[in-house]
């Protein structure tokens, strides 16, 4: 099968890829770095040549509503309309668990991510979206984030994080599948306290900030409900636990830095 990755040079879009090709699929990679610009339309009717498959993993390099409307509007018009007259059958989105009710509650960034789920959903082209939790890949960003005068001030919510890998092979399961016209939400295995998680992190890392589990912080500008960012019942569940995710990713960095010591 033919499958375009959008974002393919991103912490997701490179697993699904190097996944996709793993098990023989021609895997063409939509990315600027590339050279093909989805929010442009840039190189984007070549790309999607003989394409059967769309998957979207793309971001917004901006958080604030009127960036993240704008790209996530603009690539997934683009996306649709050169996908439809490339003749492609399935459109496959990643996108937020609790998208509909963060827009409503919170708008920003979410509100944009609503909207590409809402134009994708109009278009009548055959689609799937899955809803991911946050990854385990961005706690130490979320910490950053959060962190004012040495002090981690973070939102005292709830979290099911999962590691990259499982959402890559999430989202790869639903561009090999027939598009369902739904949403299919994946989440970890576990729920965590963003403040024990925020501290269990530095700690592994040997980094001695403090970490606040504050009601009045916000989670990356929206102030959020306890609850806000769990998936529902019916999440499916990836294996990935954090510690063994904590565990491979230090194994990793170890072998790497010897080699490049040996270098």
């Amino acid at each position: 099968m033919r499958i375009a990755v959008i974002g393919g040079t991103g912490l997701i879009g490179t697993r699904v890829v190097a996944g996709l090709r793993a098990t023989g699929h021609d895997v063409v990679v939509v990315a600027r770095a590339v050279g093909v610009d989805s929010f442009t339309g840039e190189g984007l009717a070549d790309a999607l040549s003989a394409v059967e498959t769309i998957v979207d993993v793309s971001n917004s390099s901006y958080t604030d509503e009127a960036g993240a409307r704008e790209f996530f509007s603009a690539s997934t018009l683009n996306l649709i309309t050169y996908g439809e007259a490339a003749g492609v059958r399935h459109h496959v989105v990643l996108s937020v668990v609790g998208t509909d009710r963060l827009a409503a509650s919170e708008g920003g960034y979410f509100q944009a991510k609503a909207e590409q789920e809402r134009l994708l959903v109009a278009s009548g082209r055959p689609y799937s979206i899955v809803h991911a939790t946050q990854f385990f890949e961005f706690v130490r960003s979320i910490t950053d984030a959060a962190t004012w005068q040495g002090i981690a001030h973070v939102a005292h919510v709830l979290l099911q994080p999962m590691a990259a890998d499982d959402v890559a092979a999430a989202v790869s399961r639903a561009a090999l599948a027939r598009p369902t016209g739904a949403i299919a939400e994946v989440a970890g295995p576990e729920v965590f306290e963003l403040g024990y998680l925020a501290e269990r992190e530095l700690r592994f890392r040997r980094d001695e900030r403090e970490v606040v589990a504050d009601p009045l912080a916000t989670y990356f500008g929206a102030r959020l409900d306890r609850w806000e960012l769990l998936p529902g019942p019916e999440a499916t569940l990836a294996a990935t636990r954090f510690h063994d995710w904590q565990t491979a990713s230090s194994a990793g960095r170890e072998a790497l830095s010897a080699v490049v010591g040996v270098l």
